[in-house]
């Protein structure tokens, strides 16, 4: 499998489970929140607000925890556990959407709330926030163009939000127009990558435009599974299902290539998804794991700083 991917190609993944709130999420959360202090929308007296399929929720709950700001997250009722004890240690408060909806009914349900009592919140609209994928131009992007030193060739990262995938494929871009900057989604709407949008069957957000994309990869669940497990086994990094989706993509754009340096990005880290699908019988899923792992084809060493 990984053995396949030539020997001039090499595959860097960013580890933003190093982040203080645990995931990827803490950049555009960050840069939101700061962005309605400084218009004056957020200030106090409001409550912060917004759907999420977990992790921005995480990373709202810690900010408005050290601001003093309450918080309340409209989350699928399916969020895995760990997410949802994170959130609550936080003193934020998770309001259930119906599990079959996704992250859409999450959205539907957050505007519903909102519409009751406009003047009560504050939502940084993660899907809509221009801020979101401005936080990925100015820290994701810069960070990826130093760490391999003007290396990189090609730029994936799942989606859910957009903002990463589109902030920082700008920034490699505007560095060097050849950067091809891909996306990776699931491969079907009924699929189980928590956290990650079939765009042609959900509500886009506004701040993705496919256009400024050189292409998207399907990513089919089974896969993105079993190479979560062969991450933890073969390289001693416990990711989740989105981390798993991102470095199978890599590994097929790798095969494509004789020469290379592809750049994706792992979210998050595992321990928030151990109660959930994805280890629930693994065993009986993935058998064979001890079978030769490439570990330059899915190299740790470019983390985040």
């Amino acid at each position: 499998m990984t053995a396949d991917a030539p020997p001039g190609v090499r595959i860097w993944a960013k580890l933003e489970g190093l982040n203080p709130g645990g995931s990827v999420k803490d950049r555009p959360a960050l840069r939101m929140i700061q962005q309605g202090l400084s218009s004056g929308q957020l200030r106090p007296g409001k409550v912060i607000i917004d759907s999420t399929s977990g992790n921005t929720g995480i990373a709202l709950a810690m900010l408005g925890a050290a601001l003093g700001f309450p918080v309340e997250l409209v989350v699928p009722a399916n969020v895995s556990v760990e997410r949802r004890q994170i959130i609550e240690a936080y003193g934020a408060k998770p309001i259930e959407s119906d599990p079959l909806e996704g992250s859409d009914g999450a959205i539907r349900l957050c505007r519903a709330i909102i519409a009751q009592d406009p003047e009560r919140y504050f939502k940084p609209d993660q899907y809509f926030n221009e801020a979101n994928p401005l936080a990925h131009y100015t820290t994701t992007g810069p960070e990826i163009w130093q760490q391999t030193e003007g290396r990189v060739t090609h730029f994936l990262a799942g989606i859910g939000t957009s903002g990463t995938v589109m902030g920082t494929g700008r920034y490699l871009k505007e560095q060097n127009p050849n950067v091809q900057v891909l996306a990776v989604e699931p491969d079907d709407a009924f699929h189980g990558l928590e956290g990650m949008k079939h765009m042609a069957s959900s509500i886009v957000p506004g701040i993705y435009h496919e256009g400024e994309l050189d292409g998207k990869i399907p990513a089919p669940t089974d896969e993105a599974y079993e190479m979560v497990y062969r991450i933890g086994r073969e390289e001693g990094l416990l990711v989740g299902q989105s981390s798993g989706a991102a470095c199978w993509a890599a590994l097929q754009i790798a095969k494509t290539l004789e020469r290379g340096d592809i750049v994706t990005i792992f979210p998050d880290f595992g321990d928030k998804y151990l109660s959930t699908n994805l280890w629930l019988g693994w065993n009986q899923r993935a058998p064979g794991l001890d079978g030769a792992f490439a570990r330059e084809a899915c190299n740790p060493d470019l983390r985040l700083a």
